[in-house]
């Protein structure tokens, strides 16, 4: 191959085969790059960033029943991870409770957590008061009411209680991620608001905001075209909660990122950057902060399962590998690295300590954390940074014009733009303009995938689960479950916050399927936006 061919990344960017002064000269660096832990914030968030302290190595989780959650968080635990995250059932996602799932599809995809009992079994020997958990948790944040409820059982104070309401963003959901659908667009945002706001009074050091540019690039949006939405729906977040009277210096704070990390690594870490600065810019000049902590871009990122192969699977480790390190090097706070034979089934435990491992790896034994934004200063990538964030900017620019993200969702704007993206990029890889190692390129005549044995609980302990759970709901205090949603109905209908009255309603012992029917019938179904 020569110099001379043609090279454009995920995001439409050309490449030319070599970078020079004349396209990144160091007269900008304070404009542009400036010290890490200052505006422009180009160079990382915080002064020592990896230096002074790493990434938090969080790892996503969520099998079978709460005791089969438990025992593999503490081998994690054991194995290095710093952070836990927690992924329901997909029982949860659509927003029902065990005994309305048939037994054999329960845990497979996630853990079965439907009361404030489950969670505490779940996390068990867990100290939620040292440790941050994320609830991939999709409005209205039953998980997240459930971990308050284990707080109060164990008399943990709530502003000792931190981590992320990982699912928060229903923008996104209703985007790309259509299982999450649990209450209709004007629902979801009434409630997002309320969880903010109670969140700002009770928990403090929660992060109720977490903006996910994730389902949006999985679903088919490049890089830049990702960033652009997500910063757009951040915006979005950040009028809703001013127009609730909340103070932007304060709320901003708490608002968190959270990315897919694709295999094109420089395009990564300039899309990072990029959104590092822009990010600061509106935070400062469009909503006033005065706050330089609101200025920051905190986000977590899970290298891309999209990348990942169901042929020859073994190289998805290099691939996960290669996506840690644009993350690592881009400077995000929190990584997730996918276990390699999740193109496949439900990550197995090997696998998954062998992800644990690969951040372990680059951690201690390839130095990626002794030095701070390694990559800075290098004409490619100040170069590609720019470009980045001019492609950003002119996507941002179309849903201004469109209204703001909620406007452009609802119309199917965002939906269509994604549409073409992954159609564009799946025609460059069947015409072998992109090389996939195993299915376009070095493939093998004779070579079959073995499929593991997907993951299924233990029949007997998840019917004994069920078991147990609908003899919780006979045994309840039904007088005080019925006044719960009574109270809950009250305030979707009204001016009361309705997240204080779930919260309520799940100390009240009353249970997840039961908190999300009773919010859709007060403030309607979520459906998906259909375009063509």
């Amino acid at each position: 191959m020569g110099t001379d061919r043609d090279v454009v990344n995920r995001s439409g960017i050309r490449i030319k085969p070599i970078y020079t002064p004349k396209d990144w000269s160091s007269e900008n660096y304070d404009k542009a790059l400036g010290m890490p832990g200052e505006a422009p914030f180009t160079r990382g968030i915080y002064a020592t960033m990896h230096r002074g302290r790493t990434w938090t190595q969080r790892q996503l989780i969520g099998l079978g029943t709460p005791s089969d959650y438990n025992g593999r968080v503490r081998i994690l635990l054991d194995k290095g991870a710093t952070a836990i995250s927690l992924l329901p059932c997909n029982s949860g996602f659509r927003g029902i409770d065990c005994d309305e799932s048939p037994v054999p599809l329960l845990g497979t995809c996630g853990t079965v957590i439907n009361t404030v009992e489950h969670m505490e079994t779940a996390l068990d020997g867990v100290p939620i008061d040292k440790i941050s958990t994320a609830m991939n948790d999709p409005t209205p944040f039953t998980l997240f009411a459930f971990l308050l409820g284990v707080a109060k059982r164990r008399g943990v104070p709530l502003d000792k209680i931190t981590g992320t309401a990982n699912q928060s963003d229903y923008i996104s959901h209703f985007v790309a991620n259509h299982m999450f659908y649990r209450l209709s667009q004007p629902g979801a945002r009434r409630v997002f608001v309320d969880h903010v706001k109670y969140c700002r009074d009770r928990v403090p050091n929660w992060n109720p905001v977490s903006v996910v540019g994730q389902h949006m690039q999985q679903a088919g949006a490049t890089p830049a075209e990702t960033m652009g939405f997500t910063l757009s729906t951040a915006i979005q977040y950040a009028e809703d909660c001013i127009n609730a009277g909340m103070d932007p210096d304060h709320v901003l704070r708490r608002f968190t990122f959270f990315f897919d990390i694709s295999i094109s690594m420089f395009e990564e870490v300039a899309k990072f950057r990029a959104g590092r600065r822009i990010w600061a810019r509106i935070a400062r000049d469009r909503f006033g902060c005065k706050d330089p902590r609101a200025w920051r871009f905190k986000f977590h990122g899970q290298t891309s399962g999209v990348d990942l192969t169901r042929q020859q699977p073994l190289n998805n480790i290099a691939r996960v590998a290669v996506q840690a390190m644009a993350g690592v090097m881009g400077g995000l706070q929190s990584l997730h690295t996918d276990s390699y034979d999740e193109a496949i089934a439900c990550p197995s435990e090997e696998p998954a300590k062998i992800a644990v491992a690969t951040q372990n790896i680059l951690r201690e034994e390839a130095h990626l954390c002794d030095v701070i934004d390694p990559l800075g200063g290098s004409f490619y990538v100040e170069s590609l940074t720019d470009e980045m964030e001019a492609k950003i900017l002119e996507v941002m620019e179309i849903i201004e014009n469109a209204g703001g993200m909620y406007a452009a969702v609802d119309t199917g704007l965002v939906q269509r733009m994604i549409g073409r993206s992954a159609l564009a990029f799946q025609n460059r890889v069947e015409a072998g303009e992109e090389g996939i190692v195993g299915v376009n390129v070095f493939t093998s005549a004779n070579e079959t995938v073995e499929e593991p044995e997907p993951y299924r609980p233990d029949r007997a302990a998840m019917e004994e689960h069920v078991r147990r759970f609908r003899a919780f709901k006979s045994d309840r205090d039904q007088q005080q479950v019925s006044r719960a949603l009574s109270d809950l109905a009250r305030a979707a209908n009204g001016a009361e916050n309705v997240y204080e009255k779930v919260v309520d309603a799940a100390m009240a012992d009353v249970t997840h399927g039961e908190i999300v029917t009773c919010l859709r019938a007060e403030l309607g179904f979520g459906h998906p936006v259909m375009v063509a």
